[in-house]
């Protein structure tokens, strides 16, 4: 069967060889008496933290497109509360149906999505499984070269490559008694746990409003914060540690992104919009804050208007109006 991941491992290994010719000719440089720089592990570890640096900054305007599906998803939230308490103890198929019509319909007008949280993770999924299929083949005995640019003496550099005592081409399940490989991957799989709840938790403690706390979307979000690091938990043990690199520093790019996003551009009426109306008057900014509540409350309207199904008019009563 063709590789239909073939055009991502090209970019991936492009990206990768790169970084690493890079970062080894600094370290020649920097250190010339050191041998067999180009195995070291720290230039792999930088070459795959600079391949997330590259991918995270691409994604850019799809997060941008993320975020305000997802404000159009809180702001719309009571007009879907009433959608919901409209066909509540209908079961019936009919009911059901036109249910689920009206609620397409007002994602659609109010350019919502549910899944819009899930957006980047998913675009960058087929990233993070060539890379780990490209890691797979230069980790083999014997390593193999890749599609293009990773050559049978990149693959070979990578196989030999030891980070902190840690073979980058072993996981957890093949540790083989490995202390070192125990150590950093526990260690890892530990901060991405961490950095993906404490992002959740950021959402939900201060970026959401209050007709949204008890939202079938807030519901979802909930299952997320317990559901990922569990996630991270079990997987992370299969994944070499080259890869957790990349998972890793992909987290913590994420948590920071959702730190400046709250801070600077909040969710109207939630905890974290009254903090920055605080900070903005502390400042003697007035004008801005009262620029951005009403630059929120128009949002909020247009959004409400959108959400609100036009009744058919009669032509008698048309031509009254």
């Amino acid at each position: 069967m063709p590789d239909i991941l073939w055009p991502i491992k090209w970019l991936i290994e492009l990206i990768l060889s790169a970084f690493h010719a890079v970062f080894t000719a600094t370290f020649q440089f920097l250190v010339p008496g050191a041998k067999d720089q180009s195995s070291w592990g720290l230039t792999w570890v930088l070459s795959i933290v600079c391949l997330v640096l590259v991918v995270r900054t691409a994604l850019i305007p799809i997060f941008v497109r993320q975020i305000k599906s997802q404000r159009n998803m809180m702001l719309v939230q009571p007009e879907l509360a009433k959608l919901q308490k409209k066909y509540k103890g209908k079961t019936d198929r009919e009911s059901r149906e036109k249910f689920a019509q009206e609620q397409m319909a007002l994602y659609k007008r109010t350019g919502s999505n549910p899944l819009s949280s899930c957006l980047p993770m998913l675009v960058q999924m087929p990233i993070f499984f060539s890379l780990f299929s490209v890691l797979k083949t230069a980790s083999g005995t014997p390593p193999k070269a890749g599609v293009a640019f990773m050559d049978i003496n990149l693959a070979q550099s990578f196989h030999d490559s030891v980070f902190l005592g840690a073979p980058l081409k072993e996981s957890l399940s093949t540790a083989d008694g490995n202390v070192s490989v125990y150590v950093l991957g526990i260690t890892m799989i530990v901060a991405m746990t961490a950095s993906q709840f404490i992002t959740q938790k950021q959402i939900m403690a201060k970026n959401q409003n209050a007709a949204t706390q008890t939202s079938q979307y807030m519901q979802t979000q909930k299952i997320m914060l317990y559901a990922f690091p569990l996630i991270f938990m079990v997987s992370g043990i299969a994944f070499p540690l080259g890869l957790m690199f990349y998972w890793l520093t992909s987290n913590f790019w994420t948590m920071g992104q959702q730190y400046f996003v709250i801070r600077r551009m909040p969710t109207p009426g939630s905890k974290a919009f009254e903090e920055r109306q605080t900070r903005l008057a502390k400042k003697g900014k007035v004008a801005e804050v009262i620029e951005e509540l009403e630059s929120e409350a128009e949002t909020i309207d247009i959004v409400r208007e959108n959400s609100q199904r036009a009744q058919p008019v009669s032509k008698k009563r048309n031509k009254k109006r």
